[in-house]
């Protein structure tokens, strides 16, 4: 075999030191537009934080995002005007291929929970955007938080409906915790449906509202929520504007009277 035949097909050593080049980068996504105020969080727990004036607030840590648009409902396609997100991802393995084929149009991970949020107007948003909070939550503002509720179990009257019980004296002991009659002496002869009785607790949808933010942590995607959220620490929060009215800025107005008089700076004696 000839020198020539031994090379042939063998890249140069100098071919394969010279600097490779760059593969196109993939563009990163989006932002949301920030007027769309709609999230999926996670439920991380309860803490106390204190303000600037000192003032304590119990508050609940939800870790909001980031998410994606995974997909933009039209009234021409769709009937209605709505935008998906999705929260979290999972393993491939755990995907059908048909989810296979829209996360990688997409350019992302397959998500784990997808939530559609209904919406007035969808100009500006398009599949694939990002939605962080930081970018369309802040602190004062007011939002409504959906969640599904701790699990009770079979409970009784005095912890479902906040029954008082019945007395303990004349030896009736045992009727300290029983709801008390059910149905009245009448032609039914029967307990009407709604009867609030003992029976299954939680796991009921919930919906927290006006709901003030005390504090927005960007780097860790948290908000800091000044009341209760439903469900337990690990659990899924929905975030959006909230329908309430907001309430109305303090306005402190000038004093009246005798006391606007003695509040009043005295004028100094005029110079002769």
């Amino acid at each position: 075999m000839t020198e020539e035949n031994k090379n042939e097909g063998v890249q140069p050593q100098a071919e394969l030191d010279a600097p490779q080049p760059e593969q196109a980068a993939k563009p990163e996504p989006v932002e949301m537009p920030a007027a769309f105020k709609i999230m999926i969080g996670e439920k991380v727990g309860m803490t106390q934080m204190f303000d600037e004036k000192g003032d304590v607030f119990g508050v609940s840590v939800v870790k909001a995002g980031p998410c994606r648009v995974v997909r933009v409902r039209t009234p021409e396609k769709d009937g209605y005007k709505a935008v998906c997100l999705g929260f979290g991802h999972k393993k491939e393995s755990h995907t059908n291929n048909a989810a296979k084929g829209i996360f990688a149009k997409l350019n992302m991970k397959p998500i784990r929970h997808m939530k559609e949020f209904r919406v007035s107007d969808i100009a500006g948003v398009q599949d694939g955007q990002t939605v962080t909070a930081s970018a369309r939550f802040a602190a004062g503002e007011y939002v409504d938080l959906q969640g599904v509720s701790k699990g009770k179990g079979f409970a009784g009257g005095m912890k479902r409906h906040n029954f008082s019980g019945q007395p303990a004296g004349h030896g009736a002991s045992d009727r300290e915790r029983a709801p008390g009659s059910l149905a009245s002496r009448r032609s039914l002869g029967r307990v009407l449906p709604g009867q609030r009785m003992a029976g299954h607790m939680g796991v009921d949808t919930v919906t927290m509202q006006k709901i003030k933010i005390i504090k927005v942590i960007p780097e860790e995607n948290l908000l800091l929520l000044n009341g209760s959220v439903p469900g337990p620490s690990g659990s899924l929060v929905y975030i959006t504007r909230t329908v309430k009215a907001l309430p109305k800025p303090v306005v402190l107005l000038p004093k009246k009277g005798k006391a606007a008089a003695k509040a009043a700076p005295k004028a100094a004696p005029a110079k002769k």
